[in-house]
């Protein structure tokens, strides 16, 4: 299963003007129930009653358009919400039926929509982005750009965010996103906000564009000398085009000025991370006044690096401090002496917090260490009474049993494995976390059958669960040949979060599983500039390789490669292409 801005976000926003007394004629009109079922199997009955009242004009196009969506047919919801729109005479409808429209990739009833939207006295930055997406997506750039120049001009942050999100996820491709942006950069055409050019900046960087990035940094150095965010965007930029030594100087430079500022610390071990260069990301942390939350993350990247002198020394250092440690910190000193496998001492720090809320996770990790020692039947003991503590709060107990199920799928025992969940499950019946553990589980053991019951089981009792649609359509993509299910499914979750890379990826895979690989190629470059995850690099690796692009797909195998090299669905890529 896969991994979990646009000017096209609120698609399910609460309704007001005509759209809301629709809303509330849907609610309170019994009469609309056989309406509806006839709805359900034939839409073509919709608007059937011509009336003069606009509510009543606007019902059933309206009703059919949300059926539609429900039922992951974006298609047929962008033809009725069209329709509804004209019925009520209504703006926010009219705006409603642009989005669904763009959304379906229905360019022409988009244009249809926007002009309706413009006439019922639409204005202001959202239409102008719909326009520059349109327009982008008809291949009017020139249009799209004096939309988006306008929307640059706006006073305040508003414009240039939505200019944002058109060119990061209106444009058809990222080559055609940068080719935009590129010449609003060469016209002067971004404002002078720090805020939007590193924005900007860091768009070109995530679309794989050095050169522009390069660009944009150069004149963000001119217009903002010495803002040491301007210094953290050159260290990035340097970093995405491979020159880590620079990138460190860079960051070098910084050392001074971010012993007085914890969030330029906060940005700066980001970035030494990101370089793998874990060490100097805990040093910089170390720099200024120093709090729990510091604490955990030094330990954690020091964990990470596998640095046991060093994550020993801060453990002594924090030790030494914290001559009566709080309950907050007695559970620091428990994970740090965790990171160091010196489970007797961690299980003494945990068995330490006297009780409030730090008391439960204590006992949960207590659990774990018992297990790391060996000691399995006391650490699914001590798991069993938290889950019959009726003391305990209820997210504890249910902790209780995902941890022991986790712990059993350690041991190699499926069959205790999914006791627990059963047990989870007759404790918390239909909890969602549980459920969606389990599915994760069978799909990892390859049944797909029973992954599919747990994911329907979700949605039947949280229908807009985009976690589980998105899930499952992912799942019928990549693991059976129920394509147009899949699609069906991940167009749902599309519908509620559009900019989401990991929907976008599932939405990609599903057009590649279709034979629709060009559309496919475009959706995953859009993922990946989003999210830079090795999954997503596996797929559009796939996808590159199939289409004979051979030395690019390489390319994207090797960065998933170092994102993450167990990945299965890199592995499942590698081995079908023999790349």
């Amino acid at each position: 299963m896969p991994h979990a801005l646009h000017p096209f976000m609120a698609l399910r926003r609460p309704a007001t003007g005509v759209a809301f007394a629709v809303a509330l004629a849907l609610a309170g009109a019994t009469a609309q129930a056989a309406a509806g079922t006839a709805l359900r199997a034939d839409p073509s009955q919709a608007a059937s009653l011509p009336s003069d009242d606009p509510v009543v004009e606007a019902l059933e196009p309206l009703l059919a358009a949300e059926f539609a969506v429900q039922s992951g047919r974006l298609d047929d919801a962008a033809r009725w919400y069209l329709e509804a729109a004209r019925a009520a005479r209504d703006v926010e409808l009219a705006e409603r039926a642009t989005r669904i429209a763009l959304l379906a990739g229905d360019n022409a009833r988009a244009a249809q929509a926007l002009e309706l939207w413009r006439r019922q006295g639409g204005e202001g930055t959202s239409l102008l982005a719909a326009e520059a997406t349109l327009a982008l997506r008809d291949n009017r750039e020139r249009v799209a750009r004096k939309h988006l120049v306008e929307l640059l001009q706006t006073p305040g942050d508003e414009g240039w965010r939505q200019a944002l999100g058109v060119i990061a996820g209106g444009a058809r491709d990222p080559e055609q996103a940068a080719a935009v942006l590129e010449r609003l950069v060469e016209g002067g055409r971004i404002p002078d906000n720090l805020q939007a050019w590193l924005a900007f900046g860091g768009l070109a960087q995530r679309m794989g564009q050095p050169g522009l990035a390069e660009t944009i940094v150069t004149e963000v150095v001119r217009r903002f000398p010495g803002e040491p965010r301007v210094a953290l965007l050159r260290a990035s930029q340097l970093r995405e085009a491979d020159r880590d030594d620079e990138a460190r100087k860079v960051l070098e430079s910084l050392a001074e000025q971010a012993s007085g500022n914890a969030e330029l610390r906060l940005a700066m071990a980001y970035e030494y991370d990101a370089l793998g260069d874990l060490g100097a990301a805990s040093a910089i942390l170390a720099r200024g006044p120093q709090d729990d939350q510091t604490y955990a993350l030094r330990a954690s990247l020091l964990a990470r690096a596998e640095d046991k002198g060093a994550l020993a020394g801060l453990y002594e250092e924090l030790r030494r401090t914290a001559a009566k440690p709080d309950p907050s910190r007695r559970l620091l000193l428990g994970q740090m002496a965790e990171f160091l496998d010196r489970f007797d001492e961690a299980l003494g720090w945990y068995e330490g917090v006297p009780g409030g809320p730090q008391r439960w996770p204590a006992r949960l990790r207590s659990a774990n260490v018992l297990h790391e020692l060996q000691r399995s039947e006391e650490s699914y003991g001590l798991l069993h009474d938290i889950q019959a503590d009726a003391a305990a709060p209820d997210d504890a107990r249910r902790d209780a049993y995902l941890l022991e199920a986790s712990l059993l799928e350690e041991d190699g025992t499926p069959e205790a494995e999914m006791d627990a969940f059963a047990r989870g499950l007759a404790a918390f019946p239909d909890d969602l976390e549980i459920l969606y553990a389990r599915a994760l589980s069978w799909e990892r053991r390859d049944d797909i059958a029973r992954a599919e019951a747990d994911l329907r089981r979700v949605l039947v009792i949280e229908p807009e669960s985009v976690a589980a649609l998105n899930a499952l359509g992912y799942t019928l993509a990549d693991r059976t040949s129920r394509y147009q299910e899949a699609l069906e499914l991940i167009n749902r979750a599309r519908a509620a979060e559009p900019d989401n890379a990991a929907i976008i990826d599932s939405y990609g895979w599903v057009l590649y599983r279709l034979g629709r690989n060009e559309e496919a190629l475009g959706e995953l470059r859009r993922a990946f500039a989003l999210q830079k995850d090795a999954e997503i690099g596996a797929h559009l690796g796939e996808v590159l390789w199939v289409l004979g692009k051979r030395e690019e797909a390489r390319e994207y195998f090797r960065q998933a490669r170092e994102l993450d090299p167990d990945n299965r669905a890199l592995q499942r890529a590698l081995e079908k292409t023999g790349a």
